[in-house]
């Protein structure tokens, strides 16, 4: 069962040089009292508890339909608006802020929301973990967590390792999209991906894509762009 308790300590804590590498922090921050109620009855509906088996989606949602997975939804807003846009498919978001959980249990309740479930733990582990390979439509990892400091920018998540992991989650034809407003950043997801295997730049210029139109553009974005920041797409599909 995943530990939604903020004051709880980490599981993982024995020692530290054992660890393997983060890509986040757990800040979880102070919990709203809707937050919580929402944790205590819409999560035993909505919510899938970390595990180390396979999860039947099909079974999870009540149907067969193509599988989204989204890493990092924060507060969930454009996850929400992208489920009621897209009810044909189903969708999974993974964030480990449950503040953030919270929230988008609010929004599935009061939206009304059938297609979507939320894990709120470590997505490296999610993914290993609970789907099986070739069994996602798209996997979305919309404004990560940049690292910008160089001594921090071994923690930045789009690395080999994971972008294996990704092309072996994604169907034949699948994509993998990415959205930074770190431009380093996107300049270096872009070249991990060149040398990864299996995947094809759906870029005309094989650098970045405009914004496709399933994407939202969430109010984080709507900001930066009020402030002259830069918004860089990258999709790549499986082959």
């Amino acid at each position: 069962m995943t530990n939604n308790d903020p004051q709880s300590p980490d599981p993982q804590i024995i020692n530290p040089k054992q660890q393997p590498i983060r890509s986040f922090v757990r800040r979880q921050g102070r919990m709203t009292a809707g937050q919580n109620r929402a944790m205590q009855t819409l999560w035993p509906v909505f919510g899938i508890p970390l595990q180390q088996s396979l999860v039947d989606w099909p079974k999870e949602f009540g149907r067969e339909a193509p599988l989204v997975v989204e890493i990092g939804f924060g507060m969930g807003t454009s996850l929400i608006e992208q489920a009621l846009a897209e009810p044909h498919l189903n969708f999974v978001g993974i964030e480990v802020h449950t503040p953030g959980v919270g929230s988008c249990l609010i929004d599935i309740e009061q939206s009304q929301i059938k297609n979507l479930r939320l894990i709120n733990d470590d997505a490296i582990k999610a993914l290993d973990w609970m789907f099986a390979d070739n069994a996602m439509q798209r996997v979305q990892l919309y404004f990560p967590d940049p690292w910008h400091k160089k001594r921090h920018n071994k923690r930045r998540i789009v690395k080999t390792e994971f972008v294996e992991t990704i092309h072996h989650k994604l169907i034949e034809g699948g994509l993998f999209h990415m959205a930074t407003d770190w431009q380093p950043y996107a300049e270096n997801m872009l070249e991990v991906m060149k040398e990864a295997k299996g995947f094809k730049n759906q870029a005309e210029d094989n650098r970045y894509v405009p914004r496709p139109d399933f994407r939202p553009v969430t109010k984080f974005e709507k900001r930066g762009q009020r402030l002259g920041h830069g918004i860089w797409d990258l999709i790549f599909e499986k082959i």
